[in-house]
């Protein structure tokens, strides 16, 4: 009786362990694609954003969570293929870094969760139904950046009292472009101030803007966001203080690359907020039930360097509020 018990219960031991063993080979990895239209090196900080927001949730890169990186290095017509790429990979969830990446990812798939890192008009773009109920597999965070471009265009006059043309660069093609315009266009017409517009679809059109900037004789130049200035934001910047021109960016990584000041929501937090969306949706959520979110957090970054070397002093009540001031 004795030998027999002893029997049973080693079989019962062999079964669990095998049972174990494969329910642990069963239990699936999640795999998530990053697509970006720059390269890493553009905007680390919200790469490392995106990590440690993972991180602060339990996941570990390589231990119980996979992560497609895919980068186009700025050149757009890369997208389609980086997108196909991950979507034939199965990933569980893909995160745009940017509005240019988000349409031709909706493009590769209808089933595929996508998390927006961020987009400057998730509903005009026709991303989401609505900022409540996106209603698709598109969800994430909105940078509500027409509203801003106003704002950017009053820091200018306060910090150029007789401010009286403004250049903007911009690119056409961008989503949120033409919501940007007319909130331009708004603030514009309450400061008196004239605007020329300047289309830059491609590196060599930059150096042309500036001159054209420089012939229109601008007295200030204002930039909005696009994968061609993006990943080109200290030629960018260069030109900006080498014509002596006073620039307002709509990403903090001008001013540390050398431009004069920036006013936007906080990226960093966008990203790190991205990683929320993933992880509730790979335990279950439906993009189409996942509230579309906005900034909560901006942040205005000065640079001093770049201001004396175009020549300019800098109010001591914008300066107040600056959140980050580069000497």
């Amino acid at each position: 009786m004795s030998k027999k018990v002893t029997c049973l219960a080693l079989g019962a031991t062999l079964f669990a362990l095998c049972f174990s063993a494969d329910a642990q080979q069963a239990k699936k990895v999640p795999r998530i694609g990053y697509l970006s239209a720059t390269s890493p090196s553009v905007n680390p900080t919200r790469i490392e954003a995106f990590r440690r927001g993972l991180r602060e949730l339990g996941y570990v890169e390589g231990k119980n969570i996979v992560i497609e990186w895919r980068y186009a290095e700025g050149k757009l017509d890369r997208v389609g293929e980086l997108a196909a790429d991950l979507v034939r990979l199965k990933v569980d969830v893909i995160v745009t870094g940017g509005p240019t990446i988000t349409p031709t990812v909706k493009e590769a798939t209808t089933t595929i969760p996508i998390v927006m890192g961020y987009d400057n008009d998730p509903v005009g773009s026709g991303f989401v139904a609505s900022l409540a109920r996106p209603g698709g597999n598109i969800t994430g965070l909105s940078a509500v950046f027409p509203e801003l471009s106003g704002k950017r265009l009053e820091l200018l006059k306060e910090i150029i009292p007789r401010l009286s043309r403004v250049a903007v660069l911009g690119t056409s093609t961008q989503p949120g472009h033409p919501q940007a315009l007319r909130e331009i266009n708004l603030a514009a017409d309450e400061f008196g101030v004239q605007l020329q517009y300047l289309d830059v679809r491609d590196p060599k059109d930059i150096e042309t803007a500036f001159r054209a900037a420089s012939k229109g004789r601008a007295d200030a130049v204002l930039v909005l966001v696009g994968a061609v200035l993006n990943s080109h934001r200290i030629q960018v910047a260069d030109l900006a203080v080498k014509n002596r021109l006073p620039a307002v960016y709509g990403q903090p990584q001008y001013v540390e690359d050398g431009g004069l000041l920036s006013y936007a929501p906080s990226y960093t937090d966008l990203f790190r907020r991205a990683a929320t969306y993933v992880d509730k949706i790979l335990k279950g959520a439906k993009p189409a039930d996942l509230p579309v979110e906005q900034p909560t957090k901006f942040e205005l970054v000065i640079n001093l360097k770049a201001a004396k070397q175009i020549g300019l002093t800098i109010p001591p009540n914008v300066l107040a509020r600056a959140d980050k001031v580069i000497k």
